[in-house]
């Protein structure tokens, strides 16, 4: 499998990814990604360069979002000021569950996190889904806190308010990586 910077012409793919994911959270009670994404905000990702998407030949398998800029009122002045980057809507496709895949994915992000001088790896994951917040302790992320309406730093979220993360670390990608280094990532200061 390939990882590769995701084009405009991926935009209904991944739109359809996002709608089928939010199909199998719902059958399991979730209501994660229960609100369509808006395709205007998720160009503006794609055409900003952070969108990523693992191909298994012509199939989309994966994709992840990896971004410097956190969402207002979940970290604290003291955690931005140490160099960092998000991970955003890291989705794999039922097809291609069971395989690490994630796990893989999350490992890449550490790695080009560390090249880029990072010293986290950071998420938020939505507040009430704990499978996922247990999916990524498993993977080496140490929860740091849930950050609630009303008790959010400067506003705050909604209902994506788990906080983790993990030192940014070089790990041997099992993708091959087909990103350009000019995509290298700049950390939150």
């Amino acid at each position: 499998m390939i990882i590769t910077p995701a084009r405009p012409d991926d935009l209904a793919t991944l739109l359809a990814f996002r709608e089928e994911a939010a199909g199998w959270l719902t059958e399991l009670g979730s209501d994660q990604w229960s609100r369509p994404y808006p395709a205007d905000r998720l160009m503006a990702t794609i055409q900003a360069g952070t969108v990523f998407m693992v191909r298994d030949g012509d199939r989309t398998a994966a994709t992840i979002t990896l971004t410097s800029v956190p969402e207002q009122g979940l970290w604290t002045d003291e955690e931005l000021s140490e160099p960092s980057v998000l991970v955003n809507k890291l989705t794999v496709a039922r097809t291609h569950a069971g395989q690490n895949l994630g796990g893989q994915l999350l490992d890449w992000a550490g790695d080009r996190a560390y090249r880029a001088g990072a010293k986290w790896l950071r998420l938020d994951a939505w507040t009430t889904n704990e499978a996922l917040q247990r999916y990524y302790l498993g993977q080496g992320f140490k929860h740091v806190r849930t950050v609630r309406e009303g008790d959010a730093v400067n506003g705050g979220p909604r209902v994506s308010g788990w906080l983790a993360q993990r030192a940014a670390r070089p790990t041997k990608a099992e993708l091959t990586d087909a990103v350009p280094p000019s995509k290298s990532l700049e950390y939150w200061r």
